[in-house]
């Protein structure tokens, strides 16, 4: 299932605009953050072929899904 939603998250960053890129990257790795609990910032980077100053990124939404998910979000939502 993994090389599926690498392959949904850069469709979906290929798809979204030039202004809101990093705004949709966020949102894909909290809507997958659950499947993707496993595997290292710098893997996703290497797997949605991003530079590895992203991994950050990663790392940052991986830990804000926990609070998000407390005060209610539902992710299949997103």
């Amino acid at each position: 299932m993994k090389p599926q939603i690498f392959v949904s998250i850069k469709k979906a960053l290929a798809g979204a605009p030039r202004n809101q890129y990093m705004t949709e990257l966020h949102l894909q790795m909290l809507k997958y953050a659950d499947q993707l609990e496993d595997i290292t910032a710098k893997e996703f980077c290497e797997y949605v072929e991003l530079k590895p100053s992203y991994g950050t990124e990663f790392s940052k939404m991986r830990n804000l899904i926990h609070r998000l998910k407390k005060a209610g979000l539902e992710v299949e939502k997103i």
